[in-house]
């Protein structure tokens, strides 16, 4: 039995020889990481497109051509039954040697040529009843008998195409002693068909990829806009421009929305750490230039008095006590730097822990306000008003005195003077409660923000009427903080500044 080739591998197409070595993966792979993502996509979708349409033209032009074929055998089944039942006498007359007849087959639409002949016994053919026809198999009368009027291809050397049909014969003729008749059609017309619906396939398929390909470019194109956005924006802040932030194009549930929304709270965390930054490095200026000058007065002192004696211009009492006063000033500053320093540590700097009572540092502050300013109003309450009572702790007795201290110079320094005060002491809850409140100025949101801030100053000048190098109330936080304890601060413009110290109390 003489097969023909399958039409899905005519449609799929021959390898070629390969004309050089094949590139490696690791160059396939640069190749891919070359292309943009645009670029990538494009090229997968547009290859998926050309498998899906090879896969389709292939079932459409397969299924065509098992339908078309059906047909045939549906037209040559009748044919070579009746020439099987009919004698050659019938359709030849009595001719003493193998004649040559046309058959009709106009109703034969599926192929144009037809072919009919008688075989002996041992398959040669005893007469043929049309024109030249294919290039048999053997067909003996075993070979027919097997394949029981099932219909079979035949291809020429030539490359046409025969469906034949072999049978036994029912009517035998005593003129020429056949055994056996075939009926055989080109398959030519069904081959044109084909063909033509391959190339249907062919033309109608390049152009949809074409029409694919044109408006896929641009879907992903529209698709890939925001991450073009994105792209933009990192630009943009590469060269320095941090305030840029990505647009969102999309929802908040949407891949490119959720992306969007990530890096633009990173950016917000990198803008607020460059402006911390560079706000430390600013106050760090400041603390250098204003430690600077306050180290240098007291040293110029120093320096000008003792050249001022050495040249005759001042007695030496009034020199050594000018002396003696800017040696104090230089220690004191100092020993700030170094307790800002031991508060820095993690373990922090040791503190003398003994009971105490907030009340005692209370009193002694009334009294500091009554020798500085003896104009000034002073009320002496509990922290919320009422009678002033006792508050227990276990503290530095020196370290806190140290606080007070300082709270009661930053009101005598930023209030005017006769300025009304209230120091409260008591107990809230489980904390010792010790408050300065006076009813200057007041401070802003942002300066009450920042007040406890080292080295901050709300008045950036270094008047000596506005304070020293602004660690005062940062030493306060600190030794609070060292306490276990905190400090709150509540103040607004024109409504003065509360300052509240809060430890935790100890049983009386």
């Amino acid at each position: 039995m003489i097969t023909r080739p399958s039409p899905l591998s005519r449609l799929s197409p021959r390898p070629r020889p390969s004309s050089g070595p094949r590139p490696s993966l690791s160059s396939r792979l640069s190749l891919g990481s070359r292309l943009s993502l645009r670029s990538r996509l494009l090229a997968i979708t547009v290859t998926l497109l050309v498998a899906g349409l090879v896969l389709i033209s292939s079932v459409v032009v397969r299924q065509l051509e098992t339908q078309l074929m059906h047909r045939v055998d549906q037209q040559l089944t009748p044919m070579g039954t009746a020439l099987s039942a009919v004698p050659p006498d019938l359709l030849t007359g009595k001719l003493k040697r193998p004649a040559r007849v046309a058959l009709s087959t106009d109703d034969l639409d599926l192929f144009g040529t037809a072919y009919a002949a008688y075989l002996s016994a041992d398959g040669a053919v005893l007469r043929e009843l049309t024109g030249p026809g294919p290039a048999l198999p053997r067909l003996d009368l075993a070979e027919v008998t097997a394949r029981a009027g099932r219909p079979f291809t035949v291809e020429e050397a030539g490359g046409e195409t025969w469906r034949v049909l072999a049978l036994p014969a029912r009517s035998r003729s005593a003129t020429i002693g056949h055994a056996a008749v075939v009926a055989a059609v080109s398959l030519e017309g069904m081959r044109s068909t084909i063909d033509r619906m391959r190339v249907v396939c062919l033309v109608a398929g390049s152009l949809l990829l074409a029409l694919l390909a044109l408006v896929g470019g641009l879907a992903i194109r529209a698709g890939l806009a925001p991450l073009r956005r994105v792209e933009e924006t990192a630009a943009a802040i590469a060269d320095g421009d941090l305030t840029r932030r990505v647009p969102s194009p999309a929802g908040p549930g949407t891949e490119i929305g959720r992306l969007a929304l990530s890096i633009n709270k990173m950016l917000a965390q990198i803008e607020q750490g460059v402006a911390a930054r560079v706000e430390s490095e600013a106050r760090m200026r400041r603390f250098v230039a204003d430690v600077s000058h306050e180290l240098r007065t007291p040293l110029f002192g120093i320096k000008g008095f003792s050249e001022l004696y050495r040249m005759g211009g001042t007695e030496a009492a009034p020199a050594l006590a000018r002396i003696e006063s800017e040696s104090g000033r230089l220690a004191a500053l100092v020993d700030d730097l170094l307790l800002l320093a031991g508060l820095d540590e993690s373990d922090g700097p040791g503190l003398e822990l003994t009971p105490m009572d907030l009340r005692t540092l209370a009193a002694d502050a009334r009294h500091d306000f009554t020798a500085l300013d003896p104009s000034r109003p002073i009320a002496f309450t509990g922290p919320s008003g009422g009678p002033a009572a006792s508050a227990p702790v276990l503290g530095d007795e020196a370290r806190l005195r140290q606080v007070v201290s300082n709270l009661v110079g930053n009101a005598i320094t930023h209030t005017p003077a006769g300025t009304p005060v209230r120091i409260g002491v008591g107990t809230d809850g489980a904390e010792a409660v010790l408050v300065i409140e006076d009813e200057g100025p007041g401070l802003t949101a942002q300066e009450a923000e920042r007040v406890f801030d080292r080295f901050y100053r709300a008045d950036g000048s270094r008047a000596r009427a506005t304070g020293g190098a602004g660690l005062g109330l940062a030493i306060v936080r600190s030794i609070v903080t060292a306490h276990g304890g905190h400090v709150d601060l509540h103040s607004s413009p024109g409504q003065g500044a509360s300052f509240q110290i809060r430890l935790p109390a100890t049983p009386p």
